[in-house]
């Protein structure tokens, strides 16, 4: 079998330096001898098999296994290699033969009705909180900061994404906002104590739903912020505001029509919606087998041509797009070097093999928006055209606002973080 490996990997790796140690104990080298020199090791031939058979699933869960360690470099140099090693083969036929097998069913992992939704989320949100303060910024964002400078903190990156989201909203005192997927409640909090706005805030995760009413107690803030632990499908209510951050990925493609109509549904006819979400520059795809067993079941990352007709088909008006390339990159960077810094404590809370999956999990995310051309998209939506103004000046304008409440109110964002 090594001698087999061996030649799949000539194959596959053109591009690198990489040192691969087989299940025999030979060692040999693939690439073109380019950039730093990365080393593996392969435990046994049935690992060997396994990566050729199904590389997308099988190098995740070898690695966390242990059957497949990192001698040289670090797993995301790793990664990084083989996702530049496979964006040269994506015009090969029998590549493209997978993604469009892949691509004609994914409909049957993205079945979100209400109960699977809530298993689905369940998986990955419901994991113990504290394992999300061992890497997230102080206000627990989960989701794509926003970058304004080289260099700026993970911390100061949220709060310029909360303003930054805040002003597309167009907030005035006393406005009702629905926040679709609140997370811990970073968003919720901000809204209501620097923005001014009546805010109910729906999750599926228990986890985050005690965690997000516990801060609005301790803000202060629950006259002005609900949280419910609730489908948004369920949602009777009408609001001034809507927004979404990072839920959109685990709608599905098959509900977007639903989504968009509910949207419409809860948006006062002078109403404004932000839509925040990752997608992919490209055609639409389907989700790594690895990413939909391990970490987001039921879980897709559009394409605007996915999202657009949905949103016409409901009848809403799209006026403003923004493309964020690389700053969820940065955010997961940042993630990545704050949970091995802090590794030993998840440890503690889970094990060594959970840690190498979160650590893959990190890594490989990065990858796809450095390699793969991941990014997200901001979707302002308004059920009447006249209700935003004509041009962006206003996002500027109103951020400098919320930047002197921030600084009236210290005590406020403090608590909203």
């Amino acid at each position: 079998m090594s001698s087999d490996f061996r030649a799949y990997l000539r194959r596959l790796v053109r591009k690198g330096r990489l040192e691969v140690v087989c299940a025999d104990g030979v060692t040999e080298t693939f690439g073109d001898g380019q950039g730093p020199l990365l080393g593996v090791k392969v435990a046994d031939r049935r690992a060997e098999w396994r990566l050729m058979v199904n590389p997308a699933l099988s190098l995740g869960e070898l690695y966390m296994d242990g059957r497949l360690v990192v001698t040289r470099g670090d797993l995301y140099s790793l990664l990084d290699l083989g996702a530049r090693n496979l964006a040269e083969m994506r015009g090969l036929p029998w590549v493209q033969a997978l993604h469009e097998t892949r691509v004609a069913f994914r409909g049957l992992h993205q079945r979100n009705d209400r109960r699977r939704a809530r298993r689905n989320i369940a998986s990955h949100y419901d994991l113990d909180a504290r394992l999300y303060d061992l890497f997230l910024d102080s206000d627990r964002q989960y989701s794509c900061a926003y970058f304004e400078y080289p260099g700026q903190s993970l911390d100061d990156a949220q709060t310029a994404k909360k303003r930054h989201i805040a002003a597309k909203l167009l907030p005035r005192d006393g406005a009702t906002a629905l926040d679709i997927g609140c997370g811990f409640g970073g968003l919720g909090l901000y809204l209501a104590g620097v923005a001014g706005a009546n805010v109910t805030g729906v999750t599926l995760s228990s986890e985050q739903f005690t965690v997000a009413t516990d801060r609005a107690r301790q803000a202060g803030l629950a006259d002005r912020v609900e949280f419910r632990l609730q489908d948004y499908r369920d949602v009777e209510e009408t609001f001034d505001r809507i927004v979404s951050v990072g839920m959109f990925e685990h709608v599905g493609v098959g509900r977007y029509d639903e989504y968009f109509a509910t949207a419409r549904r809860l948006l006062k006819d002078d109403g404004v919606m932000l839509l925040h979400s990752i997608g992919r520059n490209s055609v639409p795809g389907a989700t790594n087998p690895w990413i939909r067993k391990y970490i987001f079941p039921g879980g897709y990352i559009p394409s605007l041509s996915e999202v657009l007709p949905a949103i016409e088909r409901a009848g809403l008006f799209v006026t403003d797009i923004e493309i964020l390339r690389l700053h969820y990159a940065d955010t997961l960077r940042a993630w990545r070097e704050r949970f091995m810094a802090r590794r030993d404590e998840a440890a503690k809370l889970y094990d060594e093999r959970f840690c190498r999956m979160w650590e893959f999990y990190l890594a490989g995310s990065e990858t796809s928006f450095r390699v793969d051309g991941n990014m997200v998209f901001q979707i302002q939506l308004a059920k009447r055209q006249e209700d935003v103004p004509l041009t962006r000046d206003y996002i500027l304008e109103r951020e400098a606002e919320l930047r002197r409440r921030e600084a009236a109110r210290p005590g406020v964002r403090q608590a909203a973080e």
